[in-house]
């Protein structure tokens, strides 16, 4: 069975690569899709094939799709310009007769009140009327999401956010990462919807005792108002639509969008998933070896 993996050169595409070849998937039954392939050169240093695919451009996505039996879409990084490229991607693999097609989508996409939602929710509508066989796998907040706060708490000593006392089931990337994998290869998947998040929902208190612990110095979490945020956002030098953003996506948090904790992520990996700290821990090590 060949798999190819869309947005290869992104973070969650070379872990579910990882994770892939870890299962023992041969190298040559691995094709990795970027619009960029030179971030994809040390897969194909690894024997994986390497092909172009931007989800704006369908030749592209046809061209990679020949002689693939599973598909992972893993969904568009740009908020508000992610659906058509979706529609692409998956008018390709009913083309192509593509066996399993899995998607990354947002938890509770087709009924929370989230301003990342609405994307999801329509493309796992299109998904579905499509025909094409597929799974969905409906992720809640990626711990590493958290990586810059976390860095700005070495040196101010704070975690700031407009979320109240919400609580988030944050897993890491390589935790779905691997249940993609697992999707992918295994069989008796097709036509589920998968709810996946971290065994614990953490409060912005936790997730700073836990920066504490990560960072060797105490690190407070404060609270602050939307207001307070847009200001310090604005003053941070970002445009009026990003401050907007990202202020409408913490008042989402606030209401508990992603408080849900499920345990279908740690049964399809057969093991409790990573604690907030120790993806932390990881997520900041590997940004200061980057840096």
């Amino acid at each position: 069975m060949t798999i190819l993996v869309t947005a290869a050169g992104g973070q969650l595409g070379h872990l579910v690569i990882d994770a892939l070849l870890e299962r023992g998937v041969a190298p040559a039954d691995i094709v990795a899709g970027a619009r960029t392939t030179s971030k994809v050169a040390d897969l194909a240093d690894r024997g994986i094939r390497v092909v172009p695919l931007d989800y704006n451009a369908p030749e592209s996505v046809a061209a990679a799709l020949e002689g693939v039996d599973a598909l992972l879409l893993i969904s568009g990084s740009e908020p508000g310009r992610r659906y058509e490229g979706h529609v692409n991607v998956i008018d390709a693999a009913k083309a192509a007769g593509t066996a399993k097609v899995v998607y990354t989508s947002l938890a509770h996409a087709d009924s929370v009140d989230f301003v990342l939602a609405p994307e999801h929710k329509a493309t796992e509508e299109y998904l579905a009327a499509s025909g094409v066989p597929a799974v969905v796998l409906r992720n809640n907040w990626y711990t590493e999401n958290y990586t810059p706060d976390v860095l700005r708490a070495a040196e101010t000593g704070a975690i700031a956010a407009s979320v109240g006392d919400a609580t988030v089931a944050a897993a890491s990337r390589a935790d779905y990462a691997e249940a993609a994998a697992v999707v992918l290869t295994d069989d008796g998947h097709l036509g589920r919807t998968y709810e996946l998040s971290g065994d614990t929902a953490v409060s912005y208190a936790d997730l700073a005792a836990a920066a504490a612990e990560v960072l060797g110095r105490e690190v407070a979490y404060v609270p602050v108002s939307r207001e307070q945020l847009e200001a310090a956002l604005a003053e941070a030098g970002l445009d009026a639509g990003t401050v907007g953003f990202v202020a409408e996506m913490e008042a989402g948090i606030a209401r508990g969008v992603l408080a849900g904790a499920d345990p279908t992520l740690a049964r399809l990996l057969g093991r409790p998933t990573t604690p907030v700290r120790e993806g932390l821990r990881a997520a900041v090590e590997a940004s200061r070896v980057n840096a």
